[in-house]
C-alpha cells in the first residue's frame, strides 16, 4: 500500500521500534505508540541513546512535536 501523507507513513510504524532525533541532538529509540497532527509523540520502552550507546532507560515518554527533526524505523 502506498502511503500518501506523511501521517499515513508515521501511522504504518506504531507499535514499532523507532529512532527520534530532536533538535538538541538527543536520540531515543522505542515502541510508537501514539502521535497527534502535531507530531508530538509516545514512546514506550524508551531508551536516551548517545553516539549509538544506551545512556539511560526511561520507560514511557512524551516527546514534544517541535522539538523533533527525524523518525526513523529502528529496525
Amino acid at each position: 500500500m502506498e502511503n500518501s501523507r506523511p501521517l499515513d507513513t508515521l501511522n504504518n510504524a506504531r507499535n514499532k521500534r523507532v529512532i527520534v532525533e530532536l533538535k538538541n541532538q538527543k536520540q531515543f529509540v522505542g515502541k510508537l505508540k501514539s502521535f497527534d497532527i502535531h507530531i508530538n509523540t509516545v514512546l514506550d520502552d524508551a531508551r536516551e541513546m548517545i553516539d549509538g550507546a544506551e545512556k539511560r532507560q526511561l520507560g514511557t515518554v512524551f516527546l514534544r512535536g517541535d522539538t523533533i527533526i527525524l523518525i526513523s524505523l529502528a529496525d
